[in-house]
């Protein structure tokens, strides 16, 4: 057997070796900026997200809803149905706020005037105009808001104090106004 000499064992060496070439250094140290910024770029964007979160925006819980005289007498005014989800009652001795929420599963029913009801379309509870339910699956009356008169005689709903009549509170000075 003959002994390598000095050039094979120079190309044996070089093939084995762990060197690498300029080319494919650059090329995965450019893979690796590129994963590490795509890592740093997806927590920068999940700490954004944390800063500025999505928020729904509420419209105001409390209103002015006009003078008194404006409302009629044994009418249901659906004036501020859409904007603010209230109806709006006058009788013979106070004014109240309504909620326009059932109280089965939360639907928007629609005051019917010919048949003097409000009548949920989801699930078919009828309530009274003064928010007694009497047909239907609904298993209470609706909510009433809070109501008061401003100092410059105007009505004022305030939506974040409700009163529910089956715990007495429709009997709350605040629940309406005396007229």
């Amino acid at each position: 057997m003959s002994q390598p000499t000095q050039t094979d064992s120079k190309n044996t060496s070089a093939e084995n070796s762990p060197m690498m070439n300029r080319r494919t250094f650059l090329k995965w140290s450019t893979i690796g900026w590129a994963a590490f910024a795509a890592v740093v770029g997806g927590y920068g964007t999940m700490v954004l997200r944390y800063l500025f979160p999505n928020v729904l925006f509420e419209p105001k819980q409390e209103f002015r809803a006009g003078l008194p005289t404006e409302y009629q007498i044994g009418e249901v005014s659906e004036r501020w149905k859409d904007a603010f989800g209230t109806w709006i009652i006058r009788d013979q001795e106070k004014i109240y706020a309504l909620a326009t929420i059932c109280t089965h599963l939360g639907c928007t029913p629609n005051w019917m005037p010919n048949e003097a009801k409000f009548k949920c379309p989801c699930h078919g509870s009828g309530f009274y105009s003064t928010g007694i339910n009497f047909e239907g699956p609904a298993p209470r009356p609706l909510e009433r808001y809070r109501i008061f008169l401003a100092d410059d005689g105007e009505i004022v709903v305030d939506k974040t104090k409700k009163f529910q009549q089956e715990k007495g509170e429709w009997s709350d000075p605040e629940s309406f106004i005396s007229v």
